[in-house]
């Protein structure tokens, strides 16, 4: 780098260059998760370039030099991403071109490129985190970049930091009432392109398949899965079972969904008995299938009933979502079914786990009916000595053998798949559903929470006549576990959120602590049920709850007539003409103004104060002294800023009344 460049280059002033670089550095902070590490060695390498160059002691970057460093750039992107399309890549050469901008910034221009591509930049950070503490965050970097915008003007505020941050402020505020009104009223759009969301990378959570070790591993998360607000009472928790997808195939180790259970054909189901309403707030899965308590239908559009009674959503879901559900857990499910159907769920593998066989066609022969065979399931693993424990001994190659014949210990999915199993041996058709079981009811905002260490397997068998019906072989072993949580279930081993000493979870029987967990998760569910849940539907209904009819022409004429209010609001709060008569000082001058007139000197339109007294004073040679003493007068408090001294600007207009022919003084 050489210096040749340096002194010839139009200066940016030091205000505006110092907020540019908190605004980067802000900027950038919520992105640190997803990006390399070379990016922030980037930024600081180009942070410090720029200051050198501020200070003359380098040059500006030749062409080669710019070129090399976004090929080197791009070259980052490639190797830390594998490409340079899509989401994740696209935001990290974004933030890569932000950092690389800063050190050829030569004119106001280029200033206010990096400003406009530096708002870009912190939109693009809610593609990964669009949590209350991310909104509140992004307030920052804009309030930085609003002031490298204010420091770039030629004004008094251009060598004042705090002074040009509170006026970033005071815009900000004034911007927000027109940012509530488009947030309410401007329709919502689909996207124009569909993009895999970086979210959808490395999620927890229910797969198409498992094996028991999944579902324990998703016990040591306490990551929020969804939150429910029933419309009435809130049922029991034994009653709290959220289906999500159902397993029918099993090879052995592993269950795995049926590729008819994922059909949007829907089941034969019948509504009996009451109902119970409620919204749910799902969390970003990057997966179809929904949340729900059976048997369930939705009134949101794009969620469709699967033959499996499970709930599935057109699209994966990439973003918070808020659908309402209505649901009967007394419905009569499928009592006729086909033959096909059926198949599906008495499937085994060809051979493996013999005992486990031969234990099924035994309680064939001495529990002939269904019910009576499940119930003596149940009853088994009641009374001989299983254990519930995410500590679970290692099994071989027969694992529904090992675990009800030599280990007796697990987690539900062990229970649900061993059940499973015997029940097809015995030539009962049954299934594993996967879901959560409970949740923690938030006093504040009266909504539970399921989290995935609520995570539960359980059965369901089917009955000629019948239908569908739902068994938790888990309750027999650990009825604590439904009826109080995972917690409870595991005090005797403390192995409940083993691996997350910080979690707060942890500490619900601190008052202090837990009060403070229930408040923040109640900001941030009306958060995402208010502003992220805010959506088509939702707001079609808020509008229509609230106005009544909603259509296009509507919509235009509030959005046109609110921002024409709001507008007019600021205006008049910016110029406040209430406060032309009431500024004392110039009180004293429109007096001096209508005094003079009476003597035949009338102030031009544009014409200064001082320009007018100097006319006045040629025109008036004998009151000249006076005229120019209340001029002075008059600038002194206006423009010295020396504090307003009203009383010494009435006795100099007093003198020139004074000094002025009798009768033309009257006033």
């Amino acid at each position: 780098m050489s210096r040749h460049n340096a002194s010839a280059a139009p200066a940016i002033p030091r205000i505006s260059l110092t907020w540019l670089l908190v605004a980067q550095a802000l900027v950038i902070i919520p992105h640190i998760a997803h990006l390399p590490l070379w990016v922030l060695a980037l930024w600081l390498f180009c942070a410090g370039w720029r200051i050198q160059i501020y200070r003359m002691r380098v040059g500006f970057p030749s062409a080669w030099a710019k070129a090399g460093l976004m090929l080197a750039a791009s070259c980052g992107v490639l190797l830390s991403r594998g490409s340079l399309i899509g989401l994740d890549a696209g935001v990290v050469l974004l933030i890569a071109a932000f950092v690389l901008k800063l050190v050829e910034l030569r004119t106001r221009r280029d200033a206010l490129v990096l400003i406009f591509l530096g708002f870009f930049c912190v939109v693009t950070s809610y593609l990964f985190d669009d949590s209350l503490t991310a909104a509140a965050f992004s307030a920052l970097p804009i309030s930085a970049l609003l002031a490298a915008m204010i420091g770039l003007q030629q004004s008094y505020l251009a060598m004042r930091p705090w002074p040009t941050l509170r006026l970033a402020l005071v815009m900000l505020g004034q911007a927000l009432p027109l940012m509530l009104l488009l947030f309410v009223f401007f329709p919502r759009l689909g996207p124009l392109w569909s993009m895999p969301n970086p979210n959808s990378q490395a999620r927890t959570g229910l797969s198409d398949n498992m094996t028991p070790a999944d579902v324990a591993e998703l016990s040591k998360s306490t990551e929020l899965v969804f939150s429910a607000t029933f419309k009435g009472s809130v049922p029991a928790r034994n009653q709290l079972y959220w289906r999500a997808l159902t397993y029918q195939h099993f090879d052995g180790r592993r269950w795995s969904q049926a590729p008819l259970a994922q059909l949007a054909s829907a089941p034969v189901w019948s509504q009996t008995g009451p109902s119970v309403n409620y919204d749910i707030i799902m969390q970003p899965s990057g997966q179809s299938w929904l949340f729900a308590l059976d048997v369930a239908q939705s009134r949101t559009p794009d969620v469709q009933q699967s033959s499996d009674f499970s709930l599935r959503h057109t699209q994966p879901v990439e973003q918070v979502l808020l659908y309402g559900i209505s649901s009967w857990p007394r419905a009569l499910r499928a009592s006729e079914a086909t033959v096909a159907s059926l198949a599906a769920n008495l499937q085994l593998p060809v051979s493996g786990d013999p005992r486990s066989r031969a234990w099924a066609l035994e309680l064939k022969r001495q529990y002939p009916s269904t019910p009576a065979l499940v119930e003596q399931l149940l009853r088994h693993f009641n009374q001989q000595p299983f254990a519930y424990t995410l500590k679970p001994p290692p099994v071989g190659s027969d694992s529904i053998d090992e675990f009800l014949f030599r280990t007796l210990r697990g987690f539900c999915a062990h229970y649900a798949g061993a059940m499973t199993f015997v029940l097809r041996a015995a030539g009962i058709p049954a299934r594993v559903v996967a879901g959560y079981q409970g949740g923690e009811l938030n006093p504040a905002g009266i909504f539970l929470t399921v989290r995935q260490f609520d995570a539960h397997a359980w059965v369901e068998y089917w009955q000629a006549g019948v239908g569908w019906q739902s068994v938790d072989p888990t309750f027999q072993v650990a009825p604590e576990r439904i009826e109080q949580g995972l917690e409870q279930a595991l005090s005797a081993e403390g192995s409940f959120l083993a691996g997350s000493p910080l979690s707060l979870q942890r500490y619900r029987n601190i008052e202090l602590l837990n009060n403070v967990r229930l408040a923040w998760e109640n900001l941030n569910y009306g958060w995402q049920r208010w502003v992220l849940g805010y959506q088509g539907t939702q707001q079609l209904e808020f509008l229509q709850r609230w106005f009544g009819r909603m259509d296009s022409q509507l919509l235009v004429l509030a959005i046109v007539g609110g921002g024409a209010v709001l507008l007019s609001v600021l205006a008049l709060f910016l110029f406040k003409p209430w406060r032309a008569q009431q500024d004392p000082l110039r009180r004293e001058f429109v007096r001096f103004e209508r005094l003079l007139a009476r003597h035949a000197v009338r102030r031009e339109q544009a014409e200064g104060p001082r320009a007018f007294a100097l006319r006045a004073a040629e025109q008036l040679p004998a009151q000249q002294a006076a005229i120019m003493e209340f001029a002075e007068a008059f600038e002194t408090q206006q423009y010295a800023a020396l504090g307003a001294d009203v009383h010494a600007l009435r006795e100099a207009l007093a003198r020139l009344r004074r000094a002025l022919p009798w009768r033309f003084t009257r006033t």
